[in-house]
């Protein structure tokens, strides 16, 4: 006897799966008759399997679904950490932001997708947007679920079966084929249509999750997007590298992305040959994709730093923060500030903190690289002293005194040389007693740390 289940119970589903096996039945026809039939035609037909297998299957995880959250209704208010303070509803996948609170990861996608770069509840500024599964209160949630009777369902799953139809699904896919297969004016169109899908429907972002072939398929074109003549076809190379940019922003995609093969060399190509926003979008999937410490490695190996350095070398104020915030997530790990360091890092952020341009991102980059042993001595060759000392005297940002103060403590170990200046400030000016007693604790730290080797100095003289 046949099993019964959602499927056979709701004449929609059932009116659906029935046009699906009307269609599957034509393709595999054509496939049978046709010795010649096409590529395109034998992946419809695995595209239309595919749906009504999703279908099948799908559907009884989606009757769980409505019955869990029916019970959930029905069951006395839960713990109040358990609530999502946007959703104000029970977290399905809880995220920690960097001001430390948890939220339900699609709500403060949501709010971070919206331009805000604030903690909701706290207003504080954000130190980064990458958020963070909390493992012990998802766990404490499942927990309490289990205890009251209430099966949630997966929240990957669940987002993805939220956000995309079947007709929609296949409409992916066939956008992927004329991607792969298409004349360049049907690449062209499906390129752009596949930049708006991935930037305004999250749920699109995890179909390239689905198949190994997406991501690649997705590149196709790239490889031949110089003509005869040698002209490149800059808005197909925008709309490919900017739907890259989208899908690295999903967390379960960055590894994904970073290590299909092509896709770190072209967004290296797109640095160095592509429209202004094309080059800024190739360096904000860069800095999105780095947030995972394997792929910092991978980036820093691949050489994507020199045509960073270049980039911010140029100055054009549009990709200035996205190559910044690029060049300090690689530089996280040591290896990529050795190499950070050899294309020339250094020289081009002193020139861009003299000439005022970025001043905060490139302060915090220098003084990371200040722990690499070269970079501190080009620092002193290339005049960054008097420089810095400036900054420290005139700016009213805590942050960049402490990032300047850090930095000169490390050349002046370096170089007694450089006490010199320090030691003329102090007399002219007392800049480093006033940070020793106003600055923040690591400013604090490192002002006292040059007093004291001015004190140890020859003829010196200072009153606390």
């Amino acid at each position: 006897m046949a099993k019964t289940g959602v499927l056979s119970s709701d004449p929609t589903l059932r009116a659906r799966a029935a046009e699906l096996k009307k269609e599957l039945q034509r393709l595999v026809k054509i496939i049978v008759d046709d010795e010649d039939c096409s590529v395109q035609t034998v992946d419809q037909a695995k595209h239309a399997l595919c749906a009504l297998r999703e279908l099948k299957f799908n559907t009884r995880s989606s009757a769980t679904t409505m019955t869990s959250s029916l019970k959930l209704h029905e069951q006395l208010p839960c713990p109040q950490e358990f609530i999502c303070p946007l959703s104000k509803k029970l977290m399905r996948d809880p995220v920690v932001l960097s001001s430390g609170l948890t939220y339900e990861r699609p709500f403060i996608e949501k709010w971070l997708k919206a331009g805000n770069r604030t903690c909701p509840q706290t207003q504080q500024v954000l130190s980064h947007t990458v958020l963070t599964p909390n493992h012990l209160v998802s766990e404490m949630i499942s927990q309490w679920c289990k205890s009251q009777g209430i099966e949630l369902p997966d929240p990957v799953q669940n987002r993805i079966q939220e956000g995309v139809t079947e007709a929609e699904r296949l409409h992916f896919f066939s956008l992927l084929d004329k991607l792969s297969a298409a004349a360049l004016p049907q690449q062209k169109e499906a390129a752009k249509e596949l930049r708006l899908l991935t930037k305004n429907m999250p749920s699109f972002r995890s179909l390239f999750g689905e198949s190994v072939d997406a991501i690649p398929q997705l590149l196709t074109p790239l490889s031949g997007t110089k003509s005869r003549s040698g002209v490149l076809h800059t808005d197909l190379q925008e709309d490919v590298i900017t739907t890259l940019l989208n899908l690295s922003i999903h967390d379960s995609n960055k590894k994904l992305v970073a290590e299909t093969p092509k896709v770190i060399p072209l967004l290296m190509e797109a640095l160095r040959f592509g429209t202004i926003e094309t080059k800024s979008n190739a360096a904000a999937a860069i800095f999105t994709l780095s947030a995972l410490d394997s792929n910092k490695t991978l980036i820093g190996k691949s050489g994507a730093l020199k045509p960073l350095i270049d980039l911010l070398d140029e100055g054009h104020p549009l990709a200035m923060k996205d190559v910044a915030s690029a060049i300090f997530n690689l530089c996280i790990i040591h290896e990529n500030k050795a190499r950070a360091v050899r294309d020339g890092a250094v020289s081009v952020i002193l020139k861009k903190i003299m000439d005022g341009v970025l001043v905060n991102e490139l302060l915090a980059i220098l003084a990371m690289l200040s722990t690499h042993q070269r970079a501190v001595e080009e620092m002193g060759e290339l005049g960054a002293v008097p420089c810095l000392i400036r900054i420290v005297r005139e700016s009213t940002c805590e942050r960049n005194k402490e990032n300047c103060i850090a930095i000169l403590h490390t050349v002046c170990l370096n170089d007694r040389t450089k006490l010199k200046a320090l030691r003329e400030e102090e007399n002219a000016h007392g800049t480093i007693s006033k940070l020793a007693l106003d600055g923040t604790s690591r400013a604090k730290r490192k002002a006292n740390g040059i007093l004291d080797r001015l004190r140890k100095g020859v003829n010196i003289t200072h009153t606390a």
